[in-house]
This record gives C-alpha cells, structure tokens and sequence, in this order.
C-alpha cells in the first residue's frame, strides 16, 4: 500500500508539471497507457473484457471519469499536496450513501471523526490563502464522485477480476478525455510527452499495488497506509515545485487525516 502511495504521488506530481494542458487532455494521456497496460494482460490470460456486471461497471466508470476529472482540476488549480488532502474526506459521502444504498450503520464515534475533519477542512481553507472557495468546491465534489465509486465498488464486490473493473473505467475515460479534447488540443512540448507516458504508467502502478495490499490484508488493517500518499505528495509538491506549507496549513490536513484515521479504528473495533 506505502508503494501504491508513492505511485499516485508521483502521478500528482507529474500533473503539476503540465498543468497548462486542458483537463480532459491529461485525462486522455493519463488513461491511455494504463489501458493498453490492462489489455496486455486481459487479453494473454483471455479475460473477459466486458465483465459480468455490465450495469454496475459502467456507472462505476461514468462516476470515476468524473471524479478523476475533477480532481486533476484541482491539482491544476491548487497546492498538489491540499489538494489530495481534501480528496480523503471521502469516506464522510460514502458513509452517507452506504446507510442509503447498502443499509450499512454509522457509529456516532464515526460522526464525531467525520465533524473533527471536516473542521480540518475549515482551518485548511483559513491558513492557506492559495486555495479559493471555488477550489475548495472542486475538491468537495471530487470527494462526493469519489464516495460513488467505492459504493459501487462494495456493490460489485468480488465478482469481477480488479483489473477488469479498472480497465471498464479508464477506457471510459479514454473515450470521454479524447472526444472532450477534439476542440481544445494543446500539442505537448519536448519531455512533456515523457511526462504523460509516466501518468498511465503511476496510475497503472498505483492501481496494481492498491489492489495486491487489499488482497493480501484485511481492508481495516491495510486501508491507514493509503493515507501515506498525502505525506509524499506534500514532500514531493515542496522539493519539486517550491509548493510551501506552512505548520498551521500541516496541522489542518494532519486533522483530516488522523480523524479519518480514527474513523478506520472505530470500524475495525467495532
């Protein structure tokens, strides 16, 4: 899992470094090769590409789709480091719509989490004066899209190969990112084409490494060290890109994060 945080923190990272281009683009360039990495290894082991859920899969696609998009706005709009702490509030939606949809109880020790980091969320606005409201707005949402997939991931539960699921949602992507930059295509420039070859190649990493930490441990055990990726993609932010935090702007997304921890706690206690 520490492994699969040092895969995405350098795909955020590398989204900073182009974050001229459009949007959608990096979508594109992100999706691309982390599909042909999925194929190369459905297709070999003759996998079924479409799955078993089709229904579930596509929705879980569409909603990823429009949580990544909306994320790597984020990245391209504030410091990469509050960016992905804000991202982590997450679990609050997915606790919401799991009580909806899958009928799941919340304890109220998790409530008082989700209030303690939602206050983190507060102070992170107060101390940082890079992040707008609109970009506070940008990361709720993507934290809300983000919520609907791991439902939708509960709900598909076992019954597709991970790699399926994560091909179904990046070829999605693929075709959503490509028709979406038909009228907005900025050609890269040098080792920027480099730079977004390695964006499919961390996701894919990042995806690959994820799933064999949850595979190989139980979720409560296992899911603490995914919070490791704000820790790397804070350092890489500040020696990369000069993207300062200041104590009291750590001290606001170590509150998310630990209260988030704490909600893991009192899940496996329970």
């Amino acid at each position: 899992m520490i492994l699969a945080s040092v895969f995405f923190s350098g795909l955020n990272s590398s989204i900073r470094h182009v974050d001229y281009l459009p949007t959608m683009q990096i979508v594109f360039f992100r999706s691309m090769t982390t599909v042909i990495c999925c194929m190369s290894f459905l297709i070999p082991k003759k996998i079924s590409l479409l799955g078993n859920n089709q229904k579930l899969l596509f929705l879980r696609g569409m909603f990823g789709v429009i949580a990544m998009s909306l994320f790597y706005k984020t990245l391209q709009i504030m410091p990469i480091g509050t960016a992905v702490s804000l991202r982590y509030i997450s679990p609050i939606f997915a606790a919401i719509l799991a009580i909806i949809f899958l009928k799941e109880k919340v304890r109220s020790l998790q409530w008082l989490c989700f209030l303690s980091a939602l206050v983190g969320v507060f102070l992170l606005k107060g101390f940082d004066t890079r992040v707008s409201s609109i970009a506070i707005a940008l990361a709720l949402l993507t934290a809300l899209f983000s919520s609907v997939v791991y439902v939708l991931l509960r709900k598909i539960g076992k019954s597709e190969h991970p790699l399926v699921i994560v091909n179904y949602f990046m070829v999605m992507a693929l075709v959503i990112g490509g028709l979406s930059s038909i009228g907005t295509w900025v050609t890269p420039k040098g080792n920027e084409w480099f730079i977004l070859l390695m964006l499919g190649i961390f996701g894919f990493g990042g995806q690959l490494y994820m799933t064999k930490a949850f595979q190989l441990a139980e979720t409560n055990l296992i899911a603490p060290f995914k919070y490791t990726e704000v820790i790397f993609t804070v350092l890489f932010g500040w020696f990369l890109y000069g993207e300062y935090q200041s104590i009291a702007t750590i001290g606001a997304m170590g509150l998310i994060v630990l209260s988030l921890l704490a909600n893991v706690w009192v899940k496996r206690k329970a």
